[in-house]
């Protein structure tokens, strides 16, 4: 399997940013994985990217393929930078695929998941569950090259 531009990370947990990043490298999915604590940090990185305002010779900033995105997080939660995401253009989300990993199972969740373009993946991040979200995510990326 092709190896993933680049990783986010968005947990207000550090020690699942830790064990996520951990699978993540002995998975070898991707060369550049980032983690934020909250969605506002994680969002201003989107947003400056998705403008390219941001020095391109920089290995800190790559526009990444795939999107861990926790719900509950201080300062901007999950849904809240949904809700901005959406808005970065289309062009920019094409090729990003985001996940909800959360712990919740709440049915008013998973119902504000589906009305975005988002996977949902109940925690902890597993082999098994990551190769299922690549597995769909290559497939994706197929079907918008044709």
């Amino acid at each position: 399997m092709t190896k993933l531009s680049g990783i986010l990370l968005i947990d207000d947990d550090e020690t699942t940013n830790f064990l996520n990043q951990r699978l993540l490298d002995r998975m070898e999915v991707t060369d550049h994985i980032h983690t934020f604590v909250n969605g506002k940090q994680a969002f201003d990185y989107l947003y400056n990217i998705s403008n390219n305002n941001y020095d391109p010779g920089s290995r800190d900033y790559f526009k990444p393929e795939l999107i861990f995105l926790d719900i509950n997080m201080p300062v901007m939660d999950g849904f809240e930078l949904l809700d901005l995401y959406e808005r970065l253009s289309p062009d920019f989300r094409k090729g990003i695929t985001m996940v909800v990993l959360t712990t919740s199972t709440h049915p008013q969740d998973t119902d504000t998941v589906e009305e975005y373009a988002a996977e949902y993946v109940t925690k902890p991040l597993t082999a098994e569950k990551l190769n299922k979200l690549l597995t769909k995510h290559q497939a994706k990326r197929q079907e918008d090259k044709a």
